[in-house]
């Protein structure tokens, strides 16, 4: 049966957005990224296909902006006391995203982006560098504990920790292991921002 939204009550602004977000999450908990249409979204959401479309002209544009509301913030980062104890709780959720909707519409974007149905640069323009946002957050504290020499950290080591899960999610899938969370941080992160305590 197909819902009337002229009839149902109107929402607006982020009472609105939260309503598609969450059903956007589900549809691609619930079908992948290969099903999920704007119809269906729409759909769940109760919301109308003009209220998505004006917002969201395209599905990727919709589906990053919904994966990206669901990640943690920078500032939501457990702080641990320890550089060390930072990462690995920064990680551990990381890996436990890339496991749900997030990591589903990452495999899906990315099998499209390759086969040229969607442009790369259309990713690059929606990313919001979350992952590089939270390492700069950890290292911060780590810094201001007297933990990290700023004069250690650079772009490329910020961004190591999660291109390595990356990697291994898009080559071996979901789930990604606990102990290669640990092996990441002790093995790579930790020797990269701490060169001179490790040696």
């Amino acid at each position: 049966m197909v819902t009337d939204h002229r009839k149902l009550p109107r929402r607006r602004g982020e009472a609105l957005s939260a309503a598609i977000y969450q059903a956007t999450l589900d549809e691609l908990a619930e079908v992948g990224y290969a099903g999920l249409t704007m119809e269906r979204v729409a759909e769940r959401a109760k919301a109308s296909k003009a209220s998505l479309y004006r917002r969201w002209p395209t599905r990727i544009e919709l589906v990053m902006e919904a994966v990206y509301q669901s990640l943690p913030s920078p500032e939501s980062s457990p702080d641990t006391g320890s550089l060390r104890g930072d990462l690995l709780a920064m990680l551990t959720r990381t890996a436990q995203a890339l496991s749900g909707p997030a990591g589903e519409a990452m495999r899906g974007l990315l099998g499209e982006a390759l086969r040229g149905e969607s442009p790369l640069g259309t990713m690059r323009r929606n990313s919001q560098g979350t992952a590089r946002k939270l390492m700069e957050e950890v290292v911060r504290r780590a810094v201001e504990r007297g933990e990290v020499d700023p004069a250690d950290v650079t772009p490329r080591r910020l961004d190591s920790g999660h291109a390595l899960l990356r990697h291994h999610f898009l080559f071996e899938g979901p789930p990604i292991p606990e102990r290669l969370v640990v092996e990441i941080v002790d093995e790579v992160l930790v020797p990269l921002l701490k060169p001179h305590a490790t040696g």
